[in-house]
């Protein structure tokens, strides 16, 4: 079963919910808003994923740090993660794990893939 990560009101979300619906795929949802997100799993994902691809720095969350927590964020590993699980909004949406890959962002294409 796939679990999708991000937070339930969110467009990018909406749409992969909509998409993974029409597919028929089962999937479990974590809102990291609602439940938190863990410093471990944050950790598998920049270790798995990348930290440029799950870090939003494009959304009004990251525009609204200052340069110094951004510094920090960018600066150590430990600091990125706590970044992260702080402010969970920095998470890229939706990440789709699927017990040996992910899917992170709303990718149509990749989804359909999961099928």
């Amino acid at each position: 079963m796939l679990k999708v990560y991000g937070i339930k009101n969110c467009s990018s979300m909406k749409k992969a919910f909509d998409l993974l619906n029409e597919l028929g795929l089962a999937y479990e949802f974590h809102d990291y808003k609602k439940q938190g997100i863990d410093a471990d799993t944050v950790k598998v994902w920049l270790d798995q994923i990348g930290t440029e691809v799950v870090l939003n720095k494009k959304g009004t969350t990251w525009r609204k740090l200052s340069t110094a927590e951004q510094e920090a964020a960018l600066g150590t590993e430990a600091g990125l993660i706590q970044a992260l699980t702080t402010h969970n909004s920095l998470i890229k949406r939706p990440i789709i794990a699927t017990g040996n890959a992910f899917v992170v962002g709303f990718d149509e294409a990749m989804i359909r893939g999961l099928n």
